[in-house]
């Protein structure tokens, strides 16, 4: 199945694309590789998932916000390139978690985004290299932001 279809199947439905709110462009394709800036749990026009894993969000909740800024990047991709279908594959997945001190299971927050990849390009495309790290803090106290690079079909 191609990407457009796992989407179709998966009836998951896509924030709209976020727009910057600094100095830097949301996607940009450089040779064969898109990379996409950092994203954030984008629900709707403005409105963001926000708290503090541990504090104010459980681990399942965090998971779950991940998988929502992996929405808002395949909003991007799809805004940016006509369909998800230009993509061959995830090269890279950077993901910072806004978490407590006590809080040290930043890899299963970003399998949120991870999982929702692996399932629109399946397992050999859609999973790629990572980083899962924790941060003090995020913008606007969002638990979740996730920056990507992929591969042009």
């Amino acid at each position: 199945m191609t990407a457009e279809e796992n989407l179709e199947r998966l009836q998951l439905i896509l924030p709209p694309p976020p727009e910057p709110i600094g100095v830097y462009k949301p996607f940009l394709i450089d040779g064969p590789h898109v990379y996409v800036s950092g994203h954030g749990p984008l629900v709707s026009k403005g409105h963001f998932i926000i708290g503090r894993i541990g504090e104010d969000l459980t681990k399942e909740a965090g998971k779950a916000a991940a998988q929502q800024v992996g929405l808002a990047i395949l909003a991007t991709l799809r805004a940016n390139l006509g369909s998800l279908n230009a993509i061959e594959r995830v090269i890279k997945v950077l993901g910072m978690v806004n978490a407590t001190l006590e809080f040290h299971q930043h890899p299963y927050i970003i399998n949120g985004c991870s999982e929702l990849f692996a399932e629109i390009w399946g397992n050999d495309k859609g999973i790629g290299v990572r980083s899962a790290v924790g941060m003090a803090n995020l913008p606007d106290n969002i638990p979740v932001e996730i920056e990507a690079m992929f591969k042009l079909a």
